[in-house]
């Protein structure tokens, strides 16, 4: 057995008798839509999915890209990259930005109809001219060509930027 996997949680489990709200993440909603079973022995028993490769890769872009832009963020200044590309938009400023890219607190909102509270940790979030505020989330990718958004398996990403909208207006943006 692999030091990285614990098969048998004991947190974070559904308990249909609870009258508290329950945590459950951006990750999580994608694992119901993918597979329902999943989710049940995961939530319910607390039997998690092997966890995939480390990409160490991946995490060392994004941990750059976010100290990258907080230069940024911290004099108000748009990203060159932003005006290379005429994306008239500056870093967000926000004293909870901090605790919103956390993965054990992530940006919340209490769900009251079921009791759920929704988390995602998002990368960063850009704002624009009109004070339109845009989620950035920063990817790692090998691919030859142009990067897009359009193959089926990417439905994923754009299903995590919707949860992150929706995050955001529940709280007031």
């Amino acid at each position: 057995m692999s030091i990285y996997y614990n098969p048998q949680r004991t947190r974070n489990i559904f308990d249909p008798n609870s009258r508290a709200a329950f945590r459950i993440s951006r990750s999580k909603i994608e694992l119901f839509i993918e597979c329902p079973c999943c989710f049940y022995v995961d939530k319910r028993l607390g039997i998690a999915r092997p966890p995939s490769y480390p990409f160490t890769l991946n995490s060392a872009v994004d941990a750059l890209l976010k100290k990258e832009f907080d230069l940024y963020r911290s004099a108000q200044n748009p990203h060159p990259l932003c005006i290379k590309q005429g994306i008239d938009v500056v870093p967000f400023a926000h004293p909870d930005l901090n605790e919103w890219r956390d993965n054990f607190k992530g940006l919340q909102f209490h769900y009251e109809p079921l009791n759920l509270i929704i988390t995602g940790a998002l990368d960063d979030i850009w704002v624009g001219r009109n004070t339109t505020l845009f989620v950035a989330d920063y990817k790692a990718t090998a691919k030859d060509g142009q990067v897009s958004l359009d193959e089926p398996w990417q439905i994923v990403y754009k299903r995590q930027m919707e949860i992150y909208q929706w995050l955001l207006r529940k709280r007031g943006f």
